[in-house]
């Protein structure tokens, strides 16, 4: 390997981990030359704010110093692969999982995942909204066979906690102060109809249908679904559904 190339991978070692070998730009013992010392605090600084941008409401929750100490661990442990920084932080809910002892309560992994989810689906490709028009114009015959498209921004989770109150209620202040979250085992609706992305829980049977939607099934295989739920009237019930939907901009055009 040259000299240059084996300069340039002992910087960028020393960038990504944060510890110069002596040698680098400074003798053993010496202080750090300030302009590699602006290189080894810039990179992990322009990190951190990445992920406080990804994840504001979490950063409210824990604070400035306690967010900056879960960054740099997170930042050990996951560094940045992506050529955005958008993108950084996409494991930072299953990091929370597993290492706790960076949470003061459990419900803030869910609360992470909330963010992540809003997220992806603000950054979601744009589609063209299903109209009602266009169910009252589908003939009879065609209804079984028919195959209804969600939006591209549509995110389902599977949620431990209630943790949406303190969702609004960060996002909407800083300051705010909110009830211990409670355990509430349940499915969240995340999409993004317009410019503005929306979000909703579900119950079991929706959860179920639209994740059926998401593998292509038809209008007769949603009833099937409903019908094994034990509903009297599943082609009811699945209209219902589908109405609602296109009133709240959950299903894109073909």
């Amino acid at each position: 390997m040259s000299t240059l190339a084996a300069l340039q991978e002992r910087f960028q070692k020393a960038v990504l981990l944060d510890d110069p070998t002596p040698g680098l730009f400074a003798t053993e013992g010496a202080a750090l030359e300030s302009g590699l010392a602006v290189y080894l605090q810039a990179y992990r600084a322009r990190l951190t704010a990445a992920l406080r941008d990804n994840y504001p409401v979490l950063q409210r929750a824990l604070g400035d110093e306690a967010f900056d100490l879960l960054a740099r661990a997170y930042l050990d442990e996951h560094p940045s692969h992506f050529r955005s920084i958008r993108w950084f932080g996409d494991s930072l809910a299953e990091f929370l999982a597993a290492t706790p002892e960076h949470l003061p309560h459990p419900a803030l992994v869910d609360l992470a995942r909330m963010e992540w989810a809003m997220r992806t689906a603000f950054d979601a490709a744009d589609a063209t909204l299903l109209g009602i028009g266009e169910l009252v114009a589908l003939p009879p015959e065609e209804w079984p066979q028919r195959h209804f498209k969600p939006v591209p921004s549509l995110q389902l989770l599977d949620l431990t906690w209630r943790v949406e109150p303190i969702w609004k209620d960060l996002n909407a202040d800083a300051e705010a102060i909110s009830d211990e979250p409670l355990p509430w085992p349940h499915v969240l609706l995340i999409w993004r109809p317009d410019l503005d992305c929306r979000w909703r829980s579900a119950d079991a049977c929706e959860a179920a249908l639209l994740r059926a939607l998401t593998r292509v099934a038809s209008f007769a295989d949603c009833c099937t679904l409903i019908a094994e739920s034990g509903d009297p009237e599943p082609a009811q019930t699945a209209a219902g559904f589908l109405q609602c939907w296109v009133a709240e901009g959950l299903l894109a055009q073909d």
